[in-house]
């Protein structure tokens, strides 16, 4: 058979998060994809954004990590924009960046300074000795039942090397200046932009672009089994259970499978390693000026969050808190806390728990240093569960590639950058399929392979 004479293909997405969606659009949209003989079926077990894509912060940034992924996602993201009406359709725009460190004092209550952590640059707070995979575990309550903040792993360590001192924007004015001690930028042009999108509307609108495009999207399909041929090299079938008619239906004939089930993907392919790390936001009702804000919040030690002091409670945390704020457009503002393990990865996105005394410690602490946001009314309190790859106990770069049984691909463990590194992962995958290689970027460290997946 003439290999230059194209063949059909079934291609089934599996997961209608932002990896799942951006690959299904990028299929479409490939030189080589052909309506009438290249069908695209896209599975996900609830509704489209309904996991981390739907509840993240959507911010993108040029000094996110892996750097083999950012350059390439942060320039797709504002083709998308300019292609497909962004800023209007799912917030797209510029804002800007910093860290900052404040010191909040009880009121008439002359306490010296909170003995400060070790920092590596101005402005930013590197925590001492934790583990990437324990959070939040008994062995680290102290003898008053508090526990440590853990921070979200949102910046590595080239990021933070790239913050450097300045002042508090004047317009930044939804912060106390008066308890800030110092504010570190996120502004070298060329290496520290950054953007946004509204999370929720950027998948749902990519996934509207793709479904005229072609691709056929079935939700409530939660996906059970991956089939093979019977030797087991190459993919064959795809089985999903229908949770509206509690049918089971069976997807014949298929060529290509893309595993994007974000922290569900260990479930389908336990070789991947991705699991699932549960992460509280909340999104506050407040038009304010465009910043996102990394914080470092010292507290007084005897100050207790009012919903906590009603029950009898002593304050969850220790030491200091570290909250990232994010300003959109449309009247909110979004906040992320700390991750947690305490609640293992349910079967569906429909059935993640949220913990509202978390989302409380959040919307108390941002209120110390922010008295429009603690006068805000809450708009949605929500919990999501990060995809990560874990390898030896730590976390790992993400999985993008084939793997050793022929046309399975997998696209996952994206942890904190889905959003940021979405569109780059969806045209990446659209090249691995329809051209063999990935031709738009070198990705060679992220091959499921070299994990044996």
């Amino acid at each position: 058979m003439d290999s230059r004479i194209p063949q059909p293909r079934h291609i089934v997405i599996i997961g209608g998060g932002v990896i799942g969606i951006t690959t299904a659009y990028y299929l479409t949209r490939h030189p080589s994809y052909i309506p009438s003989i290249h069908h695209i079926t896209l599975l996900e077990a609830t509704s489209i954004a309904a996991a981390a894509s739907g509840k993240a912060g959507g911010l993108l940034g040029l000094w996110a990590y892996p750097t083999c992924l950012v350059p390439l996602s942060y320039r797709l993201h504002a083709e998308l924009a300019a292609e497909h009406g962004g800023a209007d359709r799912w917030g797209y725009r510029r804002l800007g960046c910093g860290q900052l460190t404040a010191s909040v004092r009880k009121r008439k209550l002359a306490d010296g300074p909170t003995k400060p952590r070790k920092r590596s640059s101005p402005g930013f707070t590197k925590p001492q000795d934790r583990q990437q995979d324990k959070f939040q575990t008994d062995g680290d309550v102290d003898a008053d039942g508090q526990v440590e903040w853990q921070r979200l792993p949102k910046q590595d360590a080239k990021a933070s090397s790239l913050l450097h001192e300045s002042i508090l924007p004047a317009d930044l004015d939804w912060i106390n200046a008066s308890l800030v001690r110092e504010y570190a930028e996120m502004g070298l042009p060329g290496f520290t932009e950054t953007a946004q999108v509204h999370p929720y509307l950027f998948t749902t609108s990519i996934a509207e672009l793709a479904r005229e495009g072609g691709t056929e999207i079935r939700v409530n399909a939660k996906v059970t089994n991956i089939g093979l041929n019977k030797s087991e090299t190459a993919v064959s079938s795809v089985e999903y259970f229908d949770r509206v008619t509690g049918e089971t239906q069976i997807l014949e004939g298929v060529t290509d499978v893309v595993v994007a089930a974000g922290p569900w993907t260990g479930r389908l392919w336990p070789r991947t390693k991705v699991e699932g790390l549960r992460a509280h936001s909340v999104v506050f009702a407040a038009d304010v000026s465009p910043y996102a804000v990394f914080t470092d919040i010292s507290l007084p030690n005897d100050w207790v969050p009012a919903h906590r002091a009603a029950r009898g409670e002593k304050r969850k945390h220790r030491g200091n808190v570290d909250p990232e704020i994010y300003a959109r457009p449309g009247g909110e503002v979004y906040a992320c806390g700390e991750p947690d393990s305490i609640i293992p990865l349910p079967d569906t996105a429909d059935a993640v728990e949220c913990d509202e005394s978390q989302c409380d410690d959040l919307i108390s602490y941002i209120g110390t240093v922010s008295p429009v946001l603690g006068a805000a009314a809450i708009a949605a309190k929500q919990a999501c569960y990060l995809p990560r790859h874990m390898r030896f106990g730590k976390e790992s770069a993400p999985l993008i590639g084939g793997t050793s049984v022929s046309r399975l691909w997998i696209a996952s463990g994206h942890t904190c950058w889905g959003i940021q590194n979405g569109p780059a992962t969806g045209k990446l995958m659209s090249e691995f399929i329809f051209d063999g290689e990935a031709k738009s970027a070198d990705i060679a460290e992220l091959d499921p392979r070299k994990f044996k997946v």
